[in-house]
């Protein structure tokens, strides 16, 4: 396993900008993997070194370079995979600008890529030949949408030859020039493209190098989408950075088997790993004893954990449930940033763990910081978020006046330093009120206002929570407003009301809770307008609401301007203050049963339906189906048919993604993300199921390589002792049946 080859790299090591770095990578190194992509959550792996990346990257550049792109931007639109990267790098050779965005594999998500295709005025879109077919498939359904997209010009660089490269032509990069548009992940009618130039990429990334102390031995696995700012610069920009080679997972891998990351770390023996607090709580509620047992995470020296509000619970069950595999709380690496800022603001230091401290929650809504025993009714716990990284400055500000904050007071983030990008793409309002900032009093600045507030105690960082009522779900912003106004259209009886979107924490765990008024006459069956609601907010956000309530028109706290008070509505909302009319109310996620079987505590199951599945016939399929779906929606269904749509169960991608990850666990193997993707009807999800997981060509193929193409069998002692084929016939099925049955 290749490692961090320069650790301690001094600033005047460090080349002026990514393509320089890369290409002094690979002319040192050219055999050492870059990347090595683990594919389909199997053993087998794709692998790209420093010269094929470098090689790959001028090729892609040079083509783009002879179609007269130069400088222009270039719509990335990929699956997970290596030819994003080759890809990213082939813009940054042609000095285009790289528009990351992911692929819209669902009709709902061609609102939002149409937004940033035509705020970012892209005429290109990157792809594989096999994603642009499908995007472009998709959108022949959709005459209203083909119109949108008829202007851009799709390139499968998986295409081009690698005897382009020789065409290349280093282009004159300085360190102001544009080198990408970052969207932040939030509302869909106003995306907002940070500005990042290649000083930028190049500050950050040399800014996390040091902050996270990178020794020569440390490895890294990653499997964050690379379309996301954390993603991209911390799991790739940073392992180029450095010369080390960083060990891919797909995020549908990850979501699907939480298990295929902790595994991964666990054999390649990684060092530094990490992600939002989500995946640390889904790893604690989905693996099972069994597959911790064969963990080893003892070489885990740096979990980072950011990118959305971290809850000192999380951090606590899942030190907890993996110290048994050699997992040390000294690990955590909570940190703070934005996309803004490139990535990085924040961090603490190596090795120290996670700092928690409780402070009066009282005291905090009104801007005071007041520290208050641990266990205190009134006390909230906070994790700390480190020191500024690098040559980040971090002021606390009073909101109203623009001075510093007092000590010991709330107040918004603002920050400065050379990660700070640009500005916003085509926005120059804007750009002004967030990136030109300046203190009044003494006239200080340019500042970068963050929107989050917060506050520093003991020199370290705390967050409070958004100035402007944002929701972090998943690492993903998301703006409540859009959640209020998708709510208000999906029913003639919330035309006229108002709402109020939030977030709530249980027992450590983040729900989303959407308190709506109605014109109820009592003759409406309001379980219809529930149904409503919940069905418009996840066609169009994605978002599965975990809590509904409907309360009577103007009953909802509003500002004497008429703005809705989301800060007052939640605290009714906690108190049990709000009088209901009707409720809805999703399943705790504590629920979920990692074995893939009904959880007895969840609403909807159905009896009929058989608790285990005979991979003999079509039935069966369509009955495991039919099995996980109740299970995991929580909610009363209605009588499920071959052609009830899979959008019916009301599941969010992540819940879609463990229907497909608990099927698989009934009947064994893998499904293709393509096949659940194309099914729209549980019809067609069970004839996915017979194709992929019980009529396999995989029935055709030797036993031994049946099995060693779906497992690592080298960590048992049996394997070791293989002395001739029929032998490890016999040892691997013994195996099979002993360890994974």
């Amino acid at each position: 396993m290749s490692v961090y080859a320069e650790a301690h790299i001094s600033p005047h090591q460090v080349p002026g900008n990514l393509i320089r770095m890369l290409r002094r990578h690979a002319e040192a190194r050219p055999d050492q993997p870059a990347f090595i992509y683990l594919l389909d959550g199997r053993p087998n792996q794709a692998v790209l070194t420093y010269a094929q990346l470098d090689q790959r990257a001028r090729a892609i550049a040079a083509h783009l370079q002879n179609m007269g792109f130069a400088g222009q931007r270039a719509l990335l639109v990929y699956p997970p995979g290596l030819d994003f990267i080759t890809a990213f790098f082939g813009c940054l050779y042609a000095n285009c600008v790289a528009v990351p965005t992911y692929p819209p594999h669902r009709h709902r998500m061609l609102n939002r890529f149409h937004a940033i295709a035509a705020d970012a005025e892209a005429d290109i879109a990157l792809s594989t030949s096999f994603a642009a077919a499908q995007f472009q498939s998709m959108i022949g359904h959709k005459s209203s949408q083909a119109a949108a997209f008829s202007h851009i010009r799709w390139l499968a660089t998986d295409e081009i030859p690698d005897t382009l490269a020789e065409q290349w032509s280093e282009p004159a990069i300085a360190s102001d020039t544009l080198a990408m548009l970052q969207y932040t992940s939030g509302s869909t009618s106003q995306p907002k493209g940070v500005m990042l130039s290649h000083a930028n990429l190049i500050d950050n990334t040399q800014t996390i190098y040091h902050a996270f102390g990178v020794h020569r031995e440390d490895s890294a696995v990653f499997w964050l989408p690379t379309y996301h700012d954390m993603g991209l610069v911390g799991g790739i920009l940073v392992p180029v950075f450095a010369g080390a080679t960083n060990v891919l997972i797909s995020p549908a891998d990850f979501l699907q088997k939480p298990i295929t990351w902790l595994a991964a770390i666990s054999k390649y023996r990684a060092t530094i790993s990490g992600g939002p607090n989500f995946a640390y709580d889904l790893c604690v509620r989905n693996i099972t004893d069994e597959q911790r047992a064969a963990l080893d995470l003892s070489s885990w020296a740096l979990a980072f954990i950011g990118a959305e509000p971290i809850q000192p619970a999380t951090l606590e069950r899942f030190a907890a449930a993996f110290a048994p595999c050699g997992f040390k709380p000294s690990a955590f690496y909570p940190c703070y940033g934005l996309a803004e800022a490139t990535l990085m603001v924040s961090g603490t230091r190596r090795g120290s763990g996670a700092i928690i401290q409780a402070f009066n929650d009282a005291a905090l809504t009104k801007n005071h910081v007041e520290p208050a025993p641990d266990g205190n009714g009134q006390a909230r716990r906070l994790v700390a978020c480190g020191t500024p990284v690098g040559n980040m400055r971090v002021v606390i500000v009073n909101s109203k006046t623009h001075t510093e904050a007092a000590p010991g007071c709330v107040g918004e983030i603002w920050i400065a330093g050379a990660s700070v990008g640009q500005g916003y793409w085509q926005k120059s309002r804007l750009t002004s009120r967030s990136f030109n900032a300046r203190l009044s009093n003494t006239g200080e600045g340019p500042f970068l206002c963050t929107g989050d507030l917060g506050f520093m105690s003991n020199g370290q960082l705390y967050i409070t929570g958004r100035r402007e009522d944002l929701l972090i779900v998943r690492g993903l912003n998301r703006y409540p407003q859009d959640i209020e106004a998708t709510a208000r259209m999906s029913h003639p009886l919330l035309e006229v009301g108002y709402g109020a979107a939030f977030a709530v924490d249980d027992h450590g765990s983040q729900r989303l809770v959407l308190v709506q008024e109605v014109k109820h006459n009592g003759k409406m069956d309001l379980n219809l307008v529930l149904d409503a609601v919940r069905m418009a907010v996840l066609d169009e956000h994605d978002l599965a609401l975990d809590t509904i309530v409907l309360v009577r028109s103007g009953t909802i706290p509003k500002t004497s301007s008429g703005k809705v008070q989301r800060h007052a509505c939640r605290g009714a909302f906690l108190s049990g203050e709000l009088k209901t009319l009707a409720e809805y109310s999703g399943p705790m996620v504590e629920n979920a049963d990692p074995s893939g079987t009904v959880s007895p505590g969840i609403k909807g199951t159905d009896s009929s339906i058989p608790n285990s599945a005979h991979p003999s016939s079509q039935s069966s399929a369509f009955a495991a189906v039919c099995r996980h779906a109740r299970s995991l929606a929580g909610a009363a269904l209605p009588d499920l048919t071959a052609n009830t749509p899979i959008t019916a169960l009301g599941l969010d991608s992540l819940q879609r993604l463990g229907l497909v990850a608990a099927i698989e666990k009934t009947f064994g193997g893998y499904m293709p993300d393509a096949a659940y993707c194309q099914a729209q009807t549980l019809g067609e999800l069970a004839q996915a199921v017979q194709k992929h997981l019980i009529d396999s060509p995989k029935s055709n193929v030797p036993a031994g390589q049946i099995l060693t193409e779906y497992y690592d069998f080298a960590q048992f002692p049996e394997y070791a002792q293989l002395k001739s084929h029929e032998q490890m016939l016999l040892a691997v099925t013994a195996i099979f049946h002993r360890y994974l049955i």
